[in-house]
């Protein structure tokens, strides 16, 4: 595998967000492990990943758009996957304890569906049957993956794209984290007064109460959402 790390600081330990890419495709050399940690995260951006998880039937695959959220304990293994497939992980704290379960093993076809695990719930996230509605900035639309609902609103992903009139207004927000990363196309984010011009694979991390705006967003723009609360406050 290859990993990019997407905050170079980690905010001070408090958060990662890696863009990994898995170079070899067919079954991968995993184990059965768990993490202790308060969120993570998987959203594939490329190929197909096919991965079991505790409480959840048979292994999933997923595809491009797809999000998984990891509550924290799960047991999960990764099974195999295509050759050049990408992921972006996000995951707080940046330091967790990772443990080998050696008393399970994954698939074993155990379906409990809606099961809590330390307070939040698993989701799986398919793209093809999301639903786009008005987002917070007019003339932008989000696709929102469920995962501030399995997490008692604590942490929220979306998918965002411009709309017929996308607005430039500057708004702020009181967040824990706010975080973006191109998927496609380009945009400029306008920051307390800075700009930056991102494109594929760029991302950017917003402060806390700082004003920002997006502007000159392209027709094909996609950007993926991570915001702790799920839902931003002004």
């Amino acid at each position: 595998m290859q990993y990019r790390d997407l905050i170079p600081d980690r905010l001070g330990g408090a958060f990662i967000a890696s863009h990994i890419r898995i170079l070899d495709g067919g079954p991968q050399p995993d184990y059965v492990h768990f993490h202790r940690i308060r969120f993570q995260a998987i959203y594939c951006r490329a190929g197909w990943v096919r991965v079991a998880y505790e409480g959840q039937g048979e292994p999933l695959v997923m595809r491009p758009g797809d999000c998984v959220l990891q509550p924290p304990l799960i047991r999960h293994r990764v099974l195999e996957s295509s050759a050049g497939a990408e992921v972006i992980e996000i995951g707080a704290p940046a330091e967790h304890v990772t443990m080998t379960e050696r008393r399970m093993q994954l698939p074993n076809g155990e379906l409990q569906p809606g099961r809590d695990f330390d307070g939040q719930r698993f989701v799986f996230h398919q793209a093809a049957s999301g639903h786009w509605t008005p987002w917070r900035i007019d003339g932008f639309q989000a696709r929102d993956t469920g995962i501030g609902d399995a997490t008692a609103g604590m942490a929220g992903i979306r998918v965002v794209r411009p709309g017929p009139q996308p607005s430039p207004r500057s708004q702020s927000h009181r967040s824990e984290f706010c975080f973006f990363f191109v998927l496609s196309g380009t945009v400029r984010f306008d920051v307390d007064s800075r700009q930056h011009d991102l494109a594929r694979d760029d991302s950017i991390t917003i402060p806390d109460r700082a004003p920002y705006a997006l502007a000159e967003p392209s027709a094909d723009l996609l950007l993926l959402e991570v915001t702790l609360p799920a839902e931003l406050q002004a």
